[in-house]
Parts: structure tokens; C-alpha cells; sequence
């Protein structure tokens, strides 16, 4: 899986911006620091496509290995996640 969550690093800590869907507790994380105010545009929607691309693939996958699930189940997961973090 691949996900990019935006973050600031002060003190020696990392503080994300948004907090992450669908991450275990213990993940294994690269953290890149960009130049401030160097944030090439272009690279970034080209790091976000390629993230999109690999979430349709891992949905592709999961799929296909029939790990799927009713709807009614990931409804009430979303809505227990949105109220957890509202």
C-alpha cells in the first residue's frame, strides 16, 4: 500500500496533518522532507496519480482473491471512523 500524508517535523517528531485510514499501528513509513516552498506542483500530481493507481490495483486484487465485503459492512465502518475523528 501506498499513501502519502502531508506532516510537519519539529522537535525531533513528525505531526501529521490528517490522521491515517487503514493504517495498522505499526507501519512501515519513508519520510522524505521537502525544501519549504519548493513543492513542485507537476511531481505532486504525479505522485498522487501513481498512489491512485496503486489503490485501484490493491481494489483489483482484492477482488479478484474474492476479499471482498457487503456494503452494508463498510458503511457502518466509515460512519464509526467519521465519529471517532469528528
Amino acid at each position: 500500500m501506498l499513501k502519502t500524508i502531508e506532516g510537519i517535523y519539529q522537535n525531533g517528531q513528525i505531526q501529521l496533518a490528517t490522521q491515517p485510514q487503514d493504517v495498522s499501528e505499526q507501519s512501515q513509513v519513508l519520510v522524505t522532507f521537502l525544501a519549504p516552498g519548493k513543492i513542485d506542483p507537476i511531481k505532486l500530481r504525479q505522485l498522487i496519480r501513481l498512489e491512485t493507481i496503486a489503490g485501484i490495483q490493491q481494489g483489483f486484487d482484492e477482488l479478484n482473491a474474492g476479499q471482498t465485503r457487503p456494503i452494508e459492512n463498510f458503511v457502518r465502518e466509515m460512519q464509526h471512523k467519521s465519529i471517532r475523528f469528528t
